[in-house]
């Protein structure tokens, strides 16, 4: 059963490493699509490799880099392009699910169920803020076959953060 209340600070704790279990459960969705698509490496490999391009990262590796860049006031050698690839996609992932400990922590009852609109949340706002910073196309100029996939994965995202959070905050008896 979960518990009525969950402290702030272990609500961000326990949140952060179940957006780390959404992002896993996210990142076996495309996976699985790899594989069934004809892909051969196993999931670490395929996980963690990305050649040392910044044209092969994806848009939150972009805007890691944009951010490093920023701040250091110098390009960024293409060497950390697979480190800021990750850091920023599970970054991304764990602080969303920072978020999310913060709200349904402060719910009474915890439903799984909540992974339904954490993963479209999560979604939607790629397909705001990543246009504007021209990442993205706007949304309109995706087909929707595109859309419902990343939709898809998204709300294993959302499930498995969801899913994770609950049993991070049952009550122990």
């Amino acid at each position: 059963m979960s518990s009525p209340y969950v402290r702030p600070i272990d609500a961000v704790a326990r949140g952060a490493l179940a957006g780390a279990v959404g992002t896993l459960a996210m990142d076996l969705v495309w996976f699985r699509r790899f594989k069934r698509d004809g892909g051969h490496t196993s999931f670490p490999v395929w996980e963690f490799s990305i050649e040392p391009d910044w044209d092969k990262v994806s848009a939150p590796g972009q805007v890691g880099r944009r951010v490093v860049e920023g701040f250091l006031q110098r390009p960024l050698d293409p060497k950390w392009a697979p480190l800021t690839n990750n850091v920023m996609h599970w970054g991304y992932g764990v602080v969303w699910g920072a978020q999310f400990g913060i709200v349904a922590g402060s719910l009474r009852r915890r439903h799984v169920g909540l992974g339904l609109a954490l993963g479209p949340a999560v979604w939607a706002s790629s397909y705001v803020v990543l246009p504007l910073a021209k990442l993205y196309k706007p949304i309109w100029q995706y087909d929707a076959k595109t859309l419902a996939k990343d939709l898809s994965a998204h709300l294993a995202y959302g499930i498995g953060t969801a899913a994770a959070f609950r049993l991070l905050t049952l009550r122990r008896s």
